[in-house]
This record gives C-alpha cells, structure tokens and sequence, in this order.
C-alpha cells in the first residue's frame, strides 16, 4: 500500500498579513522557539486507540534480513552522530523505532523525526505538561496500559507509534493535520512543519 509521505496543507503563500510592521517575523521567530509539544491539549485516548496500543505491546517484531539491519542501523547512528552518546542505547532506541514503525505500517524516518523533535532522543525527557520519554507519551497512557514504565524505550515508542498511526488514519493520510493531533496543536501547522523539515533534512532517506 503506497502512502504519501509529504503533503501541502495549511499554507499561508499569497495571503496578505494585515498586522503590524514586523509582526509577522516575530510570530514566526516565536513558532521556531514554541516547545515541542503541548500536550495538554491533546485529545484523550478512544476506545479504538486504546486497544491498538495494547495490541502494539503484546507483540515484537525484529529485522527479517540481518545485511538490511546493519545497513539501516549504520546509516541512521550515523545521522544520529552523539545525539545519544551510549552505542548500546543508541542501536536500542533505534532498532525499537524500526521494528515498531514497521509494525505500524509508518515510514521509520517520520518516527524517527517526530523523536528528534520531540524529545531530541532522550528517553527520560519530561515536559512541564507531564508527557514522558521519547515520544512524549502523556501520563494517563500509564491507567490505559497498566504498571508500565512510560519512560521505558520500548513501551514509549510502541504507545507513540500506536497514536501517531491513529491519528493518520483520522486525517486520512494527510500528515500535516496528523503531526498537529499528535502535538494537540490541529489548527496550526508549526509543529508540523518542524517535523516536516527534520523529516527532510535529517532523516528521509534517498
């Protein structure tokens, strides 16, 4: 099934800014420092997320071709450099977004790039809000999945995974409006963008 990793919405080109001199340089200076996520806007999980993700942590999968893991795992801890300076971390979190993003029919470098963006690969990161790991995973994700550590590599990616898939599915491919459910920010487009272009520069493999 072929997806379409890029797609164009929520563009302002050609539209007349009415606000004051300079304005409009400063929004966007601001959206370039807004925090990564705002989850307290996030909606609460549905029944139909719910069971995806404890579908997600029932199962594993590994790499099939083990020429094709080296390959892939060489190529991305290299963009990842010392972004995380621990190899056996490093070759974790990154086999965990593989297998994971697989499993969830998503393109691995959009994960990949919604992480670095999130949480710049820090599986402890936590935000004022309380979202958790490298996903940034929401607090309550800990009621619907029982004694779980959300900062955990696997458990975190899996649940991440699980609702950005959702939510893809919600805006019927169009992930501009999927990257902003996922931030809790839908009607903008800032964050999407942010993850658009990491998407782009870093991670989007030729």
């Amino acid at each position: 099934m072929k997806r379409q990793l890029f797609c164009a919405s929520g563009s302002t080109a050609g539209r007349p800014d009415r606000r004051a001199p300079g304005t409009a340089a400063w929004a966007a200076l601001l959206a370039l420092l807004a925090p990564a996520a705002l989850p307290a806007a996030q909606e609460p999980p549905s029944p139909e997320l719910r069971a995806r993700v404890r579908a997600a942590l029932a199962s594993a999968d590994s790499f099939e071709d083990k020429f094709d893991a080296q390959v892939w795992l060489t190529d991305m801890a290299s963009r990842l450099g010392n972004q995380v300076p621990d190899p056996e971390l490093r070759v974790e979190i990154l086999t965990t977004a593989h297998q994971e993003a697989k499993r969830a029919e998503l393109p691995v470098e959009m994960v990949l790039a919604v992480i670095d963006i999130e949480s710049a690969f820090d599986p402890y990161a936590l935000s004022s809000a309380g979202a958790q790991g490298l996903m940034q995973v929401m607090p309550f994700w800990r009621e619907e999945l029982g004694p779980r550590r959300l900062i955990g590599v696997r458990e975190n990616i899996v649940t991440g995974c699980a609702i950005l898939r959702y939510y893809y599915d919600k805006e019927k491919g169009d992930w501009t409006r999927a990257l902003a459910r996922y931030n809790g920010s839908v009607g903008q487009t800032w964050y999407s963008q942010r993850v658009l272009d990491r998407l782009r520069t870093r991670w989007y493999r030729q």
